[in-house]
Formats: structure tokens, C-alpha cells, sequence
């Protein structure tokens, strides 16, 4: 019993000095455990998905909207790399996964813009390690986007290669229905490719005379021209072609009768004048002769 009181009393004079020289040490001791950096716990963090968000809302009004809950230490919104559009959702990471949590449940089906938002807590497990590669860079849009390449004049190699890509995927997609017993005919690029071709055959096998008022002359033509001697002493035959006159409707009749009406008349006056100016021709005869 006295040996442990001895050790409770001398455990007690290194907490607490009696002595005013040991209380001055005691002090000291204190303070540099005080000065001495607090150790954090580690927090562990957390990934929500937030979903179908509206237009117009990017890096800058997401991170000041959701900041209001806790703080963001890193996020990633969504962008075709095509045109630098919003394709609708984002990944946002809380410091603390508790925060994370709240956020799911609180802001789920939340109306913003006329949209329910969508927002769930993404598992650690699920969270891929370059999801947040590049977020902290600000984003520049593309310099060339989809349209300016697909409006560029591609290359007959690049063509080729297209239509190969065309061709091998519409040949696994009849692969596939012929599996799962779909008898489904369709023409496809496949018959698209084999009209080009033949068109293409049909007019390389034409050929040009500058010398013929119609230029285009097939090589089978050509050939029958050349087969054929044609003399300068025979005589062309005329082609007589007999054009039947169209049927004359009643307006028409009455537009012929009229007009040979006036021509009658026409004739009648013509011929009653014609003796007035025999009268006159005796008249000047008779004064010559007086």
C-alpha cells in the first residue's frame, strides 16, 4: 500500500507542481502542447451525379448553387467535344461524404429551370480515377467543330474508307436480325454504293466528239459509224412528216364565219366601186377629145 502511494504522489508532482520552481516547468509544458498542430480526422470524401439539368447552367452557376450545402472540391460538367455544349450532367465531389449524402436527398427531383434535376451519391467503388482529370483547367471550345469537318472536301481515300465503315456495319446489323430469326429485306448503303459504281462505269465507258453536235457518243455507236461506208452519190430520202390538224372548237367556227363575212363585204364594196372608176376614165377620155 505505500509503494503505491508513493507512485500516486509522484505522479502527481509531474501534473501539478507544488514547488513554485516545478509550476513555472509545468506552464511551459502546457503551452507547447497547445502550439502543437491539431490533428484533423481525415474526411472521407463523396461524388454525387447531378442529372438533366436545363440550359445555361455551367462550371461557374453550379459551383455557386451547390456550395451553399458544403465545400466542392472538384467539378466536372459534361461537354460534347464536338461542339462544347452542355450534354445535361454533371459530377460534383463534397469534402465530406455525409454533405454528399444530404445533397442526393435534398436537391433529387428538385425543379430548376422547369427540369426535375436528378441527383444520386456515386459509390466510391464506381468512381473512375480520371473522372476529374482536367476539371480545374477552364474550358475552351473546340476550334473546329463537327460541321466545319463534315462539310470539308474529303479525300477519295477518306471517302473509301467511309463507305467501308458504312458497308461493314450495315453487313453486322443483317448478321444480327438473321440471327434472332428477322427476315428483313432493306437496301441499305450497300445499294446506294452499287448504283454510284455503275454510274460511275457508264460514264467512264463514254467518250466525247468534239466534232458531232451532240458530244457524248457511246464506244458500240462509234463502232457501228465505222462499220458503216457511206456514199456521196447515193441520194438522201426525204422524211415526210403529215401533221393532222387539230379538231376547231364552236368559238373557233364563229370566229372563221366572221371573218369571211368581212371579206365578202369587203369583196362586194370592191366590186361596186370598180364601176364608178370606169365612169371617170370616160369622162377624162370625153374632154381630151373636145
Amino acid at each position: 500500500m505505500a509503494g503505491n502511494e508513493s507512485a500516486v504522489t509522484n505522479a502527481a508532482k509531474n501534473l501539478l507542481a507544488l514547488n513554485p520552481s516545478q509550476e513555472v516547468e509545468f506552464k511551459k509544458k502546457v503551452q507547447e502542447v497547445k502550439k502543437r498542430p491539431k490533428k484533423r480526422e481525415s474526411l472521407v470524401s463523396g461524388v454525387i451525379y447531378v442529372g438533366h439539368l436545363p440550359r445555361g447552367l455551367f462550371e461557374p452557376q453550379l459551383k455557386g448553387y451547390f456550395e451553399q450545402f458544403g465545400t466542392i472540391t472538384r467539378l466536372r460538367l459534361s461537354r460534347s467535344k464536338k461542339t462544347g455544349g452542355s450534354k445535361g450532367y454533371a459530377f460534383i465531389e463534397f469534402e465530406c461524404d455525409e454533405v454528399a449524402k444530404i445533397v442526393a436527398e435534398t436537391m433529387n427531383n428538385y425543379l430548376m429551370g422547369e427540369r426535375l434535376i436528378k441527383c444520386e451519391v456515386v459509390a466510391p467503388e464506381k468512381v473512375h480515377a480520371r473522372l476529374f482529370v482536367g476539371s480545374q483547367r477552364m474550358f475552351r471550345k473546340p476550334q473546329h467543330p463537327a460541321v466545319r469537318r463534315y462539310n470539308k472536301n474529303h479525300t477519295p481515300a477518306e471517302v473509301e474508307r467511309m463507305t467501308s465503315r458504312l458497308l461493314h456495319k450495315e453487313a453486322h446489323l443483317r448478321k444480327r436480325l438473321a440471327a434472332k430469326g428477322i427476315d428483313y429485306n432493306f437496301p441499305g448503303f450497300a445499294s446506294q454504293v452499287q448504283g454510284k459504281r455503275r454510274k460511275m462505269t457508264a460514264e467512264a465507258e463514254t467518250s466525247v466528239c468534239s466534232q458531232a453536235d451532240t458530244p457524248v457518243c457511246t464506244p458500240s455507236v462509234l463502232e457501228k459509224r465505222k462499220s458503216l461506208k457511206i456514199d456521196d452519190d447515193e441520194e438522201d430520202d426525204e422524211i415526210i412528216i403529215k401533221a393532222t390538224p387539230a379538231p376547231k372548237s364552236k368559238g373557233t367556227k364563229k370566229m372563221v364565219e366572221r371573218s369571211s363575212g368581212a371579206t365578202s363585204d369587203q369583196a362586194d364594196a370592191g366590186s361596186t366601186a370598180a364601176p364608178v372608176s370606169k365612169g371617170k376614165t370616160k369622162r377624162k377620155k370625153s374632154i381630151k377629145g373636145d
